[in-house]
């Protein structure tokens, strides 16, 4: 009996081990895979979310293919709008260049004077910092990789609107497909599905909502101050949003060094813009979206943490935004599958642990 004991045990670590490795190399496919991969995963799950909307617009009567063309017409038009602003906005920053310089000038040379570093009130803003930090190269290396950066986005959501087509025109006929080709294991399998489709929508059309909501009101808190281009920061607000934490973070930091440069030297929009930035984020980040979205995800804050550093090392910025649906996605898989629900239990928050807890004493009892 000892010996079964320890055997088992050994079988057991064997699996873990196998597991580890598994997933260092799933790692770096998906890292050496990311430009494929990446956009793929992107359009599965704006298919998933779309996917509502396209039976929705089936019960109305519509073609599929008509319904399909919708959803699409939808997301281009978000990301014309997105392009809109951004192109309008870079272009008022360009002309409204000299006045930015001017002040970049004034803060510099205050900084300059504190620290005691070289200042030439005859030379421009940049002239002075590249004279300090030789940052001319930096500066055009930057141009051209923003460039390149653009032209690269374009492609990616070409490639993603078509793989969101195809992925919908296919969902139409997976369940029966599944049912032909894994007859023992369709409904273990239809389950999984459903469970990280309702996920998914659920996650990502309450975040959705919840950051085009935390856009607005930054958009129109900051716009009562003053400050310039209150649009573009609340989009910036709104994709920001849907990276947990570090997101908000980044945003509130950008807009106040602009109003830092807008309004030097008065302090009390800069202070007034701080207050707005972080009240907004305390209040919608830490009070409203817990209360909205529950604990539905059942993700700890330490599992969250390590996903947006795992996510954002494999896929960059993207996987940044993609690190929860991702994660949440592994935690439903290892969920389902026995072997693995030790993995589920780690990436679980304190709530999903009691009801698993709880759960496992009442089938004792």
């Amino acid at each position: 009996m000892k010996d079964e004991s320890v055997r088992f045990n050994l079988k057991k670590g064997m699996l873990f081990v196998l597991v580890f490795i598994a997933c260092i190399s799933g790692g770096v496919i998906l890292k050496l895979t990311a430009p494929v991969i990446l956009p793929f995963t992107i359009s599965l799950l704006l298919a998933m979310v779309m996917d509502p909307l396209v039976i929705l617009l089936e019960r109305w009567r519509l073609p599929r293919i008509v319904s399909i063309l919708v959803a699409i017409g939808i997301i281009i038009a978000g990301l014309y709008l997105i392009g809109v602003v951004l192109f309008s906005s870079a272009r008022a920053i360009l002309t409204l260049y000299p006045r930015y310089e001017g002040r970049l000038t004034e803060i510099y040379a205050s900084v300059a004077g504190f620290f005691e570093l070289s200042y030439d009130e005859h030379l421009s803003f940049f002239d002075n910092l590249w004279g300090q930090l030789g940052v001319r190269n930096r500066i055009r290396e930057m141009t051209l990789w923003l460039s390149n950066a653009f032209i690269g986005f374009l492609q990616e959501a070409l490639m993603v609107v078509l793989f969101m087509a195809f992925l919908l025109l296919e969902a139409a006929c997976f369940k029966d497909k599944v049912d032909l080709a894994f007859e023992h294991q369709a409904n273990q399998i239809k389950k999984i599905g459903a469970d990280v489709m309702r996920q998914m929508s659920r996650y990502l059309s309450a975040k959705f909502f919840i950051s085009l909501a935390t856009g607005m009101i930054v958009t129109f808190a900051l716009s009562l101050v003053g400050l310039e281009f209150a649009v573009l920061w609340g989009l910036i607000q709104f994709i920001l949003n849907f990276i947990p934490n570090i997101g908000s973070i980044a945003a509130g930091t950008g807009i106040g060094l602009f109003a830092l440069l807008q309004f030097w030297p008065e302090p009390g929009p800069i202070i007034a813009t701080v207050l707005i930035m972080l009240g907004i984020n305390m209040i919608i980040g830490n009070i409203l979206e817990p209360k909205i979205m529950g604990d539905n995800l059942g993700l700890s804050p330490i599992a969250v943490l390590m996903s947006l550093m795992l996510w954002g090392w494999l896929w960059g910025f993207a996987g940044m935004i993609l690190a929860v649906p991702m994660t949440v996605i592994v935690k439903i898989l290892c969920d389902n599958i026995p072997l693995l629900e030790p993995i589920s239990i780690l990436l679980g928050s304190r709530k999903a642990v009691l009801a698993k807890k709880a759960e496992a004493q009442a089938r004792k009892g």
